[in-house]
């Protein structure tokens, strides 16, 4: 599968963003399976499916930090400053 650009993630909907998400995991799964069997032809596929993996993620995040209320940001924010105060 070809890396996806965000305008076509920004496109795309929560729920396919997700199953998309679900297919590449268990696909991943399996190249990392037959790549400790008997190896893979290209084995950078998996760096490459594994940050796909992670724009769709990201993507998903960004959506739900959208709609999200003050008081969960202000949550979030004094989260994150006590985590950098550490």
């Amino acid at each position: 599968m070809s890396s996806k650009n965000t305008t076509e993630l920004k496109g795309m909907s929560v729920e396919q963003l997700q199953s998309q998400a679900a297919e590449l995991e268990s696909g991943i799964s399996k190249m990392k399976f037959d790549h400790a069997v008997r190896g893979l032809q290209n084995p950078m596929e998996l760096r490459k499916t594994r940050k796909e993996i992670a724009r769709l993620y990201t993507e998903i995040r960004d959506r739900e930090l959208a709609q999200a209320s003050e008081p969960e940001l202000a949550k979030r924010s004094k989260i994150r400053l006590r985590r950098r105060s550490k």
